[in-house]
């Protein structure tokens, strides 16, 4: 052919969960079974009052046509409501609402929305590469700043560049499980108002938490819209990671040039879909609170066989993911490929969201206690 692919892509890290997918793949084909502890995607099914709500919405023809681009009235002041009752955050649904096609919509599209070529722009390592790939692309310069377990996978606000334009951050975080509090918050907010930098801060696994502990929102700080934009999802919240649904809040200005972009990328969300995620937000959460409950039955268990093993981690207060230590003697992808072709269990190498992520993998909660208790026996008979 005559034609080569965009030289861009050539910066692109191999995506690691495709290349665990197609490993795991050629694996289950020679029939071994293996344990996925890998991408973090819920096992458990949506809510019957939900699939409900798009059954009934899926047979109105009114729903068939266009999407309005930043998402119905009805379902920006849903997630209004939803900010209100769960964080005290008030929000403006004309306005201070956008809906997305998931998290990773707003997060991929806020890059192109915002970033000239050359604008500096922070992203944490380790992380979801989804902020730095989507950088790149739009043209910044991407400026990495560690994660360390010395500082509870926090950034060090004091050695952060004071001339970015825009800082991503993840909190209950991905990879890690870290969590953050007000108080860091409203640090990082005084510091982005004093230099004029954008948060955009992915908080999609607030809701799965545990031991009492509830995950704030960045909004909940004084003077935080100024500055900031939070997205959100339903697809954890609600396991809805099929539907494509979530929201982009905070910032007037920033969601008007987020919308800018997408209305030239996309139509928006299926009507039906929206009637869905206005049941999961303003309906019942007794089902969130159930799958809590899963979750940190899960996390107890995979925790007590690993230290059984002797292996090294924090108990996560939320998010349904392990940053596990590797063990002596392994690197992140030695691990990872080691439990991966010996006792057939899929995690995640660390070094994949970052360099600072080296030396560790993440363990996903979303198979049963029993599938657990057998990946840590077969871990054991490996190790």
């Amino acid at each position: 052919m005559r034609w080569k692919p965009a030289e861009r892509l050539d910066r692109l890290p191999p995506y690691l969960f495709a290349e665990i997918g197609a490993r795991k793949a050629a694996l289950q084909a020679e029939g071994n079974d293996v344990i996925d502890l890998g991408v973090g995607d819920p096992d458990m099914p949506t809510p019957p009052h939900i699939v409900e709500a798009l059954r009934r919405e899926a047979g109105n023809p009114a729903n068939h046509r266009y999407p309005a681009y930043e998402g119905m009235p009805q379902f920006r002041q849903a997630v209004s409501f939803w900010y209100r009752t769960r964080f005290g955050v008030e929000l403006d649904p004309d306005g201070e609402v956008v809906a997305l096609m998931g998290a990773k919509d707003g997060l991929a599209h806020a890059p192109w929305a915002l970033f000239n070529p050359g604008d500096k722009v922070l992203c944490p390592d380790p992380a979801y590469p989804v902020y730095a790939a989507q950088s790149m692309f739009a043209g910044a310069e991407v400026v990495h700043f560690p994660l360390l377990p010395e500082n509870s996978f926090l950034p060090d606000i004091s050695k952060l560049p004071a001339d970015a334009k825009a800082i991503f951050l993840c909190y209950p975080n991905n990879p890690t499980a870290a969590v953050a509090g007000l108080d860091f918050y409203r640090r990082l907010v005084d510091w982005a108002r004093e230099h004029g930098t954008i948060i955009l801060n992915d908080g999609i696994y607030s809701e799965i938490a545990f031991d009492g502990f509830r995950p704030p929102s960045i909004l909940q700080v004084d003077g935080a819209k100024e500055c900031c934009v939070e997205f959100h999802s339903l697809s954890k919240t609600y396991n809805m990671t099929g539907w494509r649904v979530g929201m982009a809040v905070g910032n007037r200005e920033v969601l008007a040039a987020l919308l800018k972009v997408k209305t030239n990328s996309d139509s928006g969300v299926f009507h039906a879909v929206q009637h869905a995620a206005i049941a999961a937000l303003e309906g019942p959460q007794d089902c969130v609170a159930e799958s809590c409950r899963t979750y940190q039955e899960r996390r107890d268990v995979l925790a007590a066989g690993l230290k059984k093993l002797g292996l090294e981690f924090e108990l996560p207060k939320a998010s349904f993911y392990l940053w596990l230590k590797a063990p002596k003697g392994h690197d992140s992808m030695g691990f990872a490929a080691r439990l991966l072709e010996k006792a057939h269990v899929t995690v995640v190498p660390g070094v994949g969201f970052g360099a600072h992520g080296e030396g560790f993998v993440r363990l996903a909660l979303t198979v049963d206690k029993a599938r657990l208790e057998e990946a840590v026996a077969r871990m054991s008979a490996v190790l």
